[in-house]
C-alpha cells in the first residue's frame, strides 16, 4: 500500500511483520528518531498508539494483547523469547548482544519517542510494540511489548499511550 514489500514471518500459527514500517501517514502523530530522516530506512517511524491503530496495510492489523503473549509464549515465555526475537548482532543493538533471532521477527533496537516530554530515548538498547489492547482501569495506558538489553525479557507491559 506505500509501495513497500514488507518481510514477513510464521512463528507458531502466527504470522508477523518482520520488519517496522517505513509508512508516513498523511497526518496524527508521529516521529522519526531524533528527526534524522535517515533513521526511518533502518527502525521505520515511532507511531502514538492512536495512530497505530491505523497504519497497518490492508490484511494486516496491530496485535491484540493476547497475539503478543502467544508469540512470547510459543517462544518458551518471556525469559527466552528475548533471545528468539531480538536481531542477533551488534549492527543495531548494543555490545554485548547474545540474541539469535531464532524466530525471524528480527526486532530492532527503535528507542521510542516520549509524548509527555518530547524527548527520545533508548535508540540502540530497546524497543517497544504497542498493541490494540487498553490498560484495564487506566484508559491512558495500553498493553504492549517491551525489548530492553538490559533487562533481556520479552515483557508484555502496561505503559503509557503517550509512548511512542
Amino acid at each position: 500500500r506505500d509501495n513497500h514489500i514488507y518481510k514477513w514471518v510464521i512463528i507458531g500459527t502466527q504470522t508477523w511483520m518482520s520488519e517496522n514500517f517505513v509508512y508516513k501517514p498523511n497526518n496524527g502523530e508521529y516521529w522519526v528518531y531524533n528527526n534524522d530522516t535517515s533513521n526511518v530506512a533502518i527502525y521505520g517511524y515511532l507511531y502514538s498508539w492512536e495512530i497505530a491503530q491505523t497504519v497497518a496495510p490492508a490484511g494486516w492489523h496491530l496485535p491484540s494483547q493476547t497475539e503478543w503473549e502467544t508469540l512470547v509464549s510459543f517462544l518458551g515465555g518471556e525469559d527466552l523469547a528475548y533471545n528468539k526475537l531480538v536481531e542477533s548482532g551488534t549492527s543495531h543493538w548494543g555490545n554485548p548482544n547474545s540474541a539469535t533471532n531464532f524466530s525471524g521477527f528480527t526486532a530492532l533496537p527503535a528507542g521510542y519517542f516520549d509524548q509527555r516530554n518530547n524527548s527520545f530515548n533508548s535508540l540502540g538498547f530497546s524497543t517497544k510494540f504497542h498493541s490494540s489492547t487498553e490498560y484495564t482501569g487506566n484508559s491512558e495506558n495500553a498493553m504492549g511489548l517491551a525489548l530492553n538489553q538490559n533487562f533481556k525479557k520479552a515483557n508484555i507491559e502496561g505503559a503509557p499511550k503517550k509512548l511512542a
